[in-house]
């Protein structure tokens, strides 16, 4: 090729510089399809024939040479290509629990196994949802061949429902590091996160040493007597004197009562609103989510009393209608039931969710509704509702608070906005107080403070016989 010829061609990539533009990037398109992508080392050699080309304008004579680093230069990153390792050379596997609590911890490991005849240098990602907190994130490795490297990590879910993983992201790079690969290992797990099943096991820990009070619930004094022996346990300063037993106080030295079994046998029904107001968030978690982990712990607490528990999930509709049960088991039921559930942007139906409860349960219940409210309509529906179920059953409202709104209350600095929210505030006491003059227990409490206060609304119940 003659100095001619060779100026021929600098005139046709003057002539049309788009040629050389759609010569760079039609390839890397290419590659990109494959989940190739320059990495870089490319960058830098890339910017090599730029310097060069400053150089001709200077000594055009060294076009020639000019040319000829040129087409080296594309010559070695097809080279390095090769180098690339590929799907074939990597399998997965992962290890964790299939079950994780809202808001906790869980504990996962996997295993890369280079499957290659040379050492890997790589980078690699698990295939955990954006919602999710991972710590670390991203592993940087090498990985000797036919050998296989452990990696753990720890996660926090943040949504309830199920979660699949469907893969490990591998990231490797070329031997010049001018290239990386992003390979997807297969390896496909599930994680259903269910509210938090944490508290129940924390309060079952609390409540075999008496310290109930560090969550919040309180021991309430009974109205009465129920008749049947149930054990033995330490004299609490809420205890009365006519339960100690005087004979095991002698031989343990110190003051002993004795507990009897409550009633039994009785029906606890949950009307867990899931329409847009649910979809509120205080602390990181919809007010739904809050009010799952408050229904888990009660049922929990309830199922131990030796009570049945039921279920109603409603919005525009009837999303599900778990029948009251009893037993170790009724617990997973209610799990299943309402971990992938989620509040829906529609109107909430309180008439549907009264009336299919009037069909489903004609028995004596202590039926809970869990809502949140702040226009006028349902307000109404709520009081009307609530107070013809009173005639056969023993409801509770719970009406969750809205921090911006008592927020907005306390500002000083826009006066207008503190006195309609206001406003609402006071219109909502005179909702709550109208249904406690109809004889309608009702809550006002934040969403992630529900679960002590409902749990102390229904001991309360247990002990003055009121169901």
């Amino acid at each position: 090729m003659d100095t001619t010829q060779i100026q021929q061609g600098v005139d046709l990539v003057q002539a049309f510089p788009w040629l050389t533009l759609v010569a760079v990037i039609v390839p890397l398109l290419i590659l990109a399809r494959r989940d190739v992508f320059p990495n870089w080392g490319f960058l830098i050699l890339a910017g090599v024939p730029c310097l060069l080309a400053l150089l001709t304008a200077f000594q055009p004579d060294l076009i020639a040479f000019v040319l000829i680093v040129d087409i080296a230069l594309i010559v070695i990153p097809f080279l390095d290509l090769f180098t690339l390792a590929k799907s074939s050379h990597f399998r997965a596997q992962r290890e964790h629990l299939g079950v994780a609590s809202l808001s906790k911890e869980l504990d996962v490991s996997f295993v890369v196994h280079n499957d290659g005849t040379t050492s890997k240098r790589v980078a690699i990602r698990d295939d955990v949802p954006e919602s999710f907190e991972v710590i670390p994130n991203l592993f940087a490795d090498t990985i000797p061949p036919a050998t296989g490297m452990s990696f753990n990590y720890t996660l926090r879910a943040n949504e309830r429902g199920e979660f699949p993983l469907n893969c490990i992201y591998v990231q490797v790079t070329s031997a010049l590091r001018m290239f990386k690969r992003i390979i997807r290992v297969p390896c496909r797990t599930i994680i259903n996160v269910f509210p938090d099943l944490q508290q129940v096991s924390h309060y079952t820990l609390l409540a075999r040493s008496n310290r109930l009070n560090a969550l919040g619930v309180r021991r309430i004094r009974r109205v009465g007597q129920d008749n049947e022996f149930e054990r033995l346990r330490d004299y609490t300063r809420d205890d009365h004197y006519r339960a100690v037993d005087w004979r095991a106080t002698a031989r343990h030295s110190k003051l002993i009562v004795r507990d009897f079994q409550s009633n039994q046998n009785q029906r606890v029904i949950f009307l867990v609103d899931c329409g847009r107001m649910m979809t509120n968030h205080s602390e990181g978690h919809t007010y739904l989510d809050h009010a799952f982990n408050a229904m888990l712990m009660l049922s929990h607490v309830a199922l131990t009393q030796g009570d049945s528990v039921g279920l109603i999930c409603f919005s525009d509709r009837i999303h599900k209608f778990i029948p009251p049960g009893s037993g170790k088991k009724h617990l997973n039921r209610l799990l299943h039931a309402s971990f992938d559930e989620f509040p829906e942007m529609v109107e909430s139906r309180y008439d549907e969710a009264f009336q299919y409860l009037a069909r489903r349960s004609n028995r004596r219940a202590l039926v809970i509704l869990i809502t949140n409210v702040i226009d006028e309509v349902n307000s109404q529906q709520i009081q009307s509702y609530m107070q013809s179920a009173s005639t056969r059953h023993l409801p509770i409202s719970v009406l969750l608070r809205d921090h911006e709104m008592f927020n907005a209350a306390n500002q000083r600095n826009d006066i207008f906005k503190s006195a309609a929210a206001a406003e609402i505030l006071n219109w909502r006491h005179q909702v709550i107080s109208s249904l406690e003059q109809q004889g309608i227990r009702a809550l006002d409490v934040y969403p992630e403070d529900l679960t002590a206060p409902l749990v102390n609304q229904y001991l309360e119940i247990k002990a003055r016989h009121l169901l």
